[in-house]
């Protein structure tokens, strides 16, 4: 965990989240049931837990674009009630605009919110960088394998600078040996942008790789079954995959979900 994180208050709280949706039928279908969790600023969290289980429904919370049900949710202390321009979001897809090259692609958000692109074409280039794709900012999606897409994706959510950024099966598309390799990827974006992470995957190892500590949710509705601290050190290496602690806390995780075979091995 960063260091930092035991020293502020967190970047989010969420205090007896219930969330319900109603069914065609008018039966309401709870799909989150008295959550509770806090996020440090500089930490990497991630979810782990069956389909269906809220998971995507809590960090479409988080981001404000899903209503809070009941319960307390808040961002840097005031309550989420809508989208906030601190938070980035990427998703399974990278939804890139095929008419746009990466660089415009990655400055899409400073078009939208007409914050003047001049005074953010450094930063976009540095993120680039450290992504990797320098070379490749005046290519198109078309040119671009998955894996990138999803690099140019995340470089996006990270232009205008959020304090938080909120991933939803990010590589979920992706081959096992691009996969990996993402995984370093955004560890080292991580490391080098200081911004805090919530990452939701159906990977257990992948979630243990990646993470501070693991948020283990059980079947829908989703409850909080256990919160993993991975001890692992930093900087994470591909190699840790095969050691004595990684497999305990991997087992640790798959402990709860036995009978569901919803998990990568």
């Amino acid at each position: 965990m960063n260091a930092a994180a035991g020293l502020a208050p967190p970047l989010i709280r969420a205090r007896h989240l219930f969330k319900t949706y109603p069914a065609r039928d008018g039966t309401p279908v709870a799909a989150l049931s008295d959550v509770s969790f806090h996020v440090g600023h500089g930490e990497f969290v991630t979810v782990v837990g069956p389909s269906g289980c809220g998971k995507s429904t809590l960090l479409r919370m988080i981001c404000g674009i899903l209503p809070a049900g009941e319960g307390e949710l808040a961002l840097r202390g005031a309550p989420v009630t809508g989208p906030s321009a601190s938070v980035g979001v990427v998703f399974q897809s990278p939804v890139l605009l095929a008419w746009r090259s990466v660089l415009d692609n990655v400055l899409l958000p400073i078009d939208v919110q007409r914050r003047g692109r001049t005074a953010y074409l450094p930063r976009a280039r540095e993120l680039l960088a450290m992504a990797g794709l320098s070379q490749f900012e005046g290519k198109y999606p078309h040119e671009l394998s998955g894996g990138m897409q999803q690099r140019v994706a995340i470089v996006r959510a990270l232009i205008h600078d959020p304090d938080l950024l909120l991933m939803d099966e990010p590589f979920g598309a992706l081959d096992a040996m691009t996969r990996e390799q993402m995984n370093l990827d955004l560890l080292r974006l991580w490391r080098g942008s200081g911004k805090t992470v919530m990452l939701v995957t159906h990977s257990i190892p992948e979630a243990v790789f990646l993470a501070d500590r693991v948020i283990v949710m059980s079947p829908r509705p989703g409850r909080i079954s256990e919160i993993v601290t991975v001890d692992l050190p930093r900087p994470r290496r591909l190699a840790m995959m095969a050691t004595a602690e990684f497999g305990r806390l991997t087992e640790t995780i798959r402990a709860h979900f036995g009978a569901h075979g919803e998990f990568d091995a």
